[in-house]
């Protein structure tokens, strides 16, 4: 079992908390994990992209010119791939990127993004996110106080709304729900805060 300090919003430690190692010290797999992230940024694409072949562009309803005779090349429409502004041979087509993986991989590439926050000291815990306030000023101090900077991802229990209102004018922060967490996120963060109900949320799900 690994021991974390359960500290309260002025960076003060409050108590120790153990956590499981079954989620937060696992063996990572580098290769679920990367496949979530990847379904993740696939799902999110359109896939709206297309050209035209030469049978969907205007015009070259007949011949440039007759067969033989002239001196130049047989050609039968003014649309046909050679030609400027004819169809495209073999050109993008609208398609899905989404794929599905199994759920076990899900689950173990949720553990192995805990484990590397964990395991790289990325990981902080708070007692709860009871901002006085919803201004930003008092996140300003919050994150002073806990010495976060750079991208940092809230993970609340409960809705948090003073926290959620009082960073979202931060670009670097994000909040979610505990059931809301996912690899992409986990990974893009440079650190995890989590309050101690979170915590014990996530590893209920993920036992």
């Amino acid at each position: 079992m690994t021991k974390i300090s359960v500290k309260n919003l002025n960076g003060e430690k409050v108590k120790d908390l153990t956590l499981k190692d079954t989620v937060w010290n696992i063996e990572v797999n580098n290769d679920c994990l990367k496949k979530m992230i990847r379904l993740q940024l696939d799902a999110t694409r359109q896939g709206t992209r297309k050209t035209k072949n030469r049978s969907e562009v205007s015009g070259g309803g007949r011949k440039p010119w007759r067969q033989k005779g002239t001196g130049r090349a047989r050609q039968g429409s003014i649309r046909a791939t050679q030609w400027r502004g004819g169809g495209i041979p073999f050109g993008v087509q609208p398609r899905d990127y989404s794929f599905k993986i199994n759920k076990k991989e899900r689950v173990i590439a949720l553990k192995s993004a805990l484990t590397l926050k964990n395991v790289g000291k990325e990981l902080v815990v708070v007692d709860n996110f009871n901002l006085a306030t919803n201004k930003t000023k008092d996140a300003i101090n919050m994150l002073n106080a806990l010495k976060l900077d750079n991208k940092i991802l809230f993970v609340t229990s409960d809705d948090a709304e003073n926290l959620y209102l009082a960073t979202r004018n931060l670009p670097n922060a994000l909040v979610i729900y505990a059931d809301e967490i996912n690899c992409y996120d986990l990974v893009n963060a440079d650190v995890l805060v989590c309050d101690e109900a979170a915590v014990k949320q996530i590893e209920e799900v993920l036992k």
